[in-house]
């Protein structure tokens, strides 16, 4: 049974384990490895979520995974049952947070005295080494113990992370001073640190580094602290999606109306839907006819006209006339919650980018340790006495931690996502700047991103003989008494013109247009078939002007009176005036862009032409964007996508980089890594300036801690490392990281 378990294509069952512990990616991706592992167990860990999804097989229990998470170093929970949203899951992110600070400001009220005392000899008083030992005590065994816990856990499977480095380091320093200060000269009465800089071999026991190890605890949890207050709150996105949908609906039980909460509405109950009201649920018309707007749902910036026997989707909206609709899909069977299934599937499919700071120690721990084994060991080859040995060993641990190790990444951070709020570009987290190094492929969305999302009148077509002012003016006026979203767009064009004459008579035929009476004459605007229909002649330069308009994706609206077409208005969605200008930079920043929209191929094509795009995909349904962006990432390319829509939320969280429009839904927000505040596609050329930008300062920030700590390693080997030198190099290091990152701060906008 087992080894079938195994080849199944989808293990039957599904489980999501809350994971607690990791600190960074490699431990997800360990979880990840021992689970997958077991026999018939397929599982995938997230560790910007926390979350480990597991399918099993039958001979599997929860336990077992349970069991085998704890026994890799962590700890896993079944999650509790679902409770009411908007109550616990909500104050969980905010409780981490504030142990987190807690520690942290504790930490620094005692640290700051131990800094003090260490670097101004002037204030070194009879026995403040014992008072400096009584502070940084507990800042090394309180303030140290995540990065001591993390270490432990890393130490158990051969890996090596900044956590490593900075325990060893702490550790060494704290140790080292309990050794000189109890069997050492250094708990003499009147011992001072000199202030000197002069290299000479001591034999270490009258020296103590409490300063390193407490200051260095203290940077290293700053950067922590600021590194969680930006990271992102997974789930917001799934709570934005389904509060879109309709809060309550009129239903209609033996010919009365009834509002009752959607909650309670059941497969087979007919509901109203009146112009401006949302969609309750999945249903089919079964009465009236109107324009659906579902933009946020397919992208197609036409509203849907339907009528008796259409579907309609939940949550999009009416924008005609009265809808009666039959439920035909509820709850989480709606298109609406599966797209929310979407946007969790791609969030916790998105493996987090092991950060450049634990690479970087990865290498450089093994090294350390190395090179303090070696100096032990050629110091007792030398005959220099196990005190020197050690001394210059530990020397060695000492000086390896820098502590702007952990303010390199955050700083920067801060500094960059600050720059970026003022220009009105918003950066989730850390993990968003690492990926847009690589970023060679950028997908727009049409709808809302490289277009306004409006329909707008463009053109004005008369007939040979026919005032395009008059035209204008009369077909304006009887569309100013529609409803119907492309109605409005030319009223809006005409009453920018002048005033419009009043209308009598007016008659909505339904999908096709109206007729009424404007200045005596009897106007009919609409489609081709309406005219026809009523008899008026429509001249050949008409049809054509029709068929042009179409072919460069505009909408062509007729209008004709006394028994002709006497011209054609032209709606589209139009360009943004910068987008143009914007994909030329995109280009020029090394980026392939992609079109992508759930529009006509003709309709898209045209706009692709106008800004400059060359591949093009469209017709495409809100659950195929996702597959659309895997799709180019299994190409070998790293993808950054631009939308707006609820429809480009999945995508946006699948893609390596996700940018949302402000102007745009909440979902879409949610879902994506940065968000634009101004609706502009100039801004998403910036947003990616600013992030390559930022990761620079970050690489400079990293070498530069090392740089300084790196230089001094030699001396602490030689055994000639005093604790003025341990501290200026910690100094340097984190002055010189803070002022790089300020440069972020004279970035500027190419718009």
């Amino acid at each position: 049974m087992t080894s079938t378990a195994k080849s199944l294509p989808v293990a039957p069952n599904q489980i999501e384990l809350a994971i607690g512990g990791m600190t960074c990616a490699s431990c997800a991706a360990r979880i990840e490895k021992k689970l997958n592992r077991m026999e018939g167990v397929q599982a995938t860990v997230n560790y910007a979520t926390e979350k480990a999804t597991v399918r099993y097989a039958d001979e599997v229990t929860p336990d077992d995974l349970i069991a085998t998470v704890e026994k890799t170093g962590y700890t896993a929970v079944l999650p509790p049952p679902p409770t009411p949203a908007g109550t616990e899951p909500a104050a969980e992110p905010v409780d981490e947070l504030r142990g987190l600070r807690t520690r942290l400001w504790v930490s620094v009220a005692l640290a700051v005295p131990v800094i003090l005392l260490a670097m101004v000899p002037a204030w070194q008083f009879d026995y403040w080494q014992w008072l400096s030992l009584t502070l940084a005590a507990p800042v090394v065994v309180y303030g140290g113990l995540p990065f001591h816990r993390a270490a432990w856990i890393n130490l158990r499977h051969g890996a090596a992370t900044m956590d490593t480095l900075v325990s060893l380091g702490t550790l060494a320093a704290f140790g080292w001073s309990l050794w000189a200060l109890f069997l050492g000269d250094a708990g003499m009465p009147g011992m001072t640190h000199p202030f000197r800089f002069d290299i000479t071999r001591t034999d270490g026991a009258g020296n103590i580094y409490l300063e390193a190890a407490a200051g260095v605890t203290v940077f290293i949890l700053a950067g922590r602290y600021f590194e969680a207050r930006s990271k992102r709150t997974a789930g917001a996105a799934l709570r934005a999606l389904l509060e879109l949908g309709a809060k309550d609906v009129a239903v209609l039980r033996g010919g009365q109306e009834t509002r009752i909460p959607v909650d309670q509405l059941v497969v087979g109950d007919r509901f109203v839907v009146r112009p401006g009201e949302k969609v309750a649920t999945d249903g089919v018309v079964a009465d009236g006819t109107s324009a659906v707007d579902a933009s946020m749902l397919t992208g197609e910036s036409v509203p849907v006209e339907v009528g008796p026997g259409d579907t309609v989707v939940g949550a999009t909206v009416n924008a005609g006339g009265r809808l009666v609709v039959q439920a035909t899909r509820i709850g989480g069977d709606t298109q609406l919650a599966q797209m929310a299934k979407l946007v969790e599937a791609a969030q916790t499919g998105k493996a987090a980018v092991q950060r450049l700071a634990d690479r970087i120690s990865g290498v450089f721990v093994p090294i350390v340790i190395a090179l303090a084994a070696g100096t032990l060991g050629w110091w007792l080859g030398a005959g220099a006495g196990p005190t020197a040995a050690f001394t210059a060993a530990v020397a060695v641990l000492i000086i390896a931690c820098p502590c702007a190790l952990g303010l390199a990444t955050p700083t920067a951070l801060l500094v960059g996502t600050g720059r970026g709020a003022q220009l009105g570009i918003l950066i989730k987290g850390p993990e968003v700047l690492e990926s847009t190094r690589q970023v060679d492929t950028v997908v727009l969305d049409k709808t809302g991103t490289v277009t306004t999302g409006k329909m707008t009148l463009v053109d004005v077509l008369p007939a040979a003989d026919q005032d395009a002012d008059e035209l204008f003016r009369l077909a304006g006026a009887l569309e100013a008494a529609s409803e119907h979203p492309i109605a409005q767009a030319i009223a809006a064009g005409a009453a920018e013109a002048g005033t419009l004459p009043t209308v009598t008579g007016f008659a909505n035929v339904e999908g096709l247009g109206v007729t009424g009476s404007v200045d005596g004459r009897d106007l009919v605007v609409g489609r081709l078939r309406l005219l026809r229909e009523r008899g008026l002649d429509v001249p050949e330069e008409v049809a054509r002007a029709v068929t042009d308009a179409e072919g460069a994706g505009r909408t062509a609206v007729l209008a004709g009176w006394d028994g002709r077409a006497r011209g054609v208005l032209a709606v589209a969605d139009v360009v943004k005036p910068t987008s143009r200008a914007a994909v030329t930079r995109l280009r020029e920043l090394g980026l392939t862009p992609v079109l992508l929209t759930g529009d006509n191929a003709t309709v898209a094509r045209a706009v692709a032409a106008e800004v400059g795009i060359a591949e093009v995909i469209a017709e495409v349904l809100p659950a195929d964007k996702v597959d659309v962006v895997k799709r180019l990432q299994g190409e070998g390319r790293t993808v950054a996508m631009v939308g707006d829509g609820i429809n480009d939320a999945a995508a946006l969280a699948q893609a390596d980089l996700g940018l949302a429009m402000g102007t745009g839904t909440d979902v879409a927000i949610e879902a994506s890594d940065l968000t634009l505040v101004r609706g502009d596609l100039m801004a998403a050329v910036d947003a990616i300036r600013l992030s390559r930008r930022t990761l620079g300062i970050i690489k400079g920030n990293l070498f530069w801690a090392f740089a300084y700590n790196v230089a001094a390693l030699p001396l602490a080997a030689a055994g000639l490392l005093n604790p003025m030198i341990a501290g200026a190099a910690m100094a340097f290091s984190s002055v010189f990281v803070v002022a790089n990152s300020l440069r972020l701060r004279r970035f500027r906008p190419v718009a």
